[in-house]
């Protein structure tokens, strides 16, 4: 029996050769996993146009989309989804977490040092040439 894809957007926002990354809570459906911030598509709108809303409630910030990145499909067991990346800027407000517990900027270098949730992890192996584009590592 074939389960619904559901298509979920996330935000790769950069700042200063760094990524952005959101830990989930206890009560989330993935506790204490890390993740890039997003959410699922409303029928009514774009991946894009649901990535700058996403952000601006989960972040309080307003993004800038600059470009996308290669979809992955991942299967949780209970939910199949598509995880549509973009990569954002932030143009205006201060980071406010609203559904996360904690962020944290990382360099290339750092992306394997915590514990993404499983379409992250997917999503980080698919596009690694692209991140390593994205962000330039001990080049400083």
């Amino acid at each position: 029996m074939d389960k619904n894809i559901v298509n979920v957007c996330c935000a790769l926002i950069l700042k200063e050769s760094k990524i952005l990354s959101v830990q989930r809570g206890p009560e989330s459906s993935h506790p204490w996993k890390w993740e890039f911030p997003g959410g699922k598509i409303n029928a009514d709108e774009t991946a894009a146009q649901s990535i700058i809303r996403e952000i601006e409630e989960e972040l309080t910030v307003r993004i800038e989309v600059l470009n996308q990145l290669v979809p992955v499909e991942f299967d949780y067991g209970t939910k199949q989804i598509c995880l549509i990346p973009f990569v954002c800027e932030i143009t205006s407000g201060d980071i406010i977490l609203t559904e996360h517990i904690a962020k944290s900027w990382l360099s290339f270098d750092e992306l394997d040092t915590i514990d993404w949730s499983g379409a992250d992890r997917e999503l980080i192996l698919k596009n690694r040439e692209s991140l390593k584009l994205l962000l330039p590592g001990k080049n400083k």
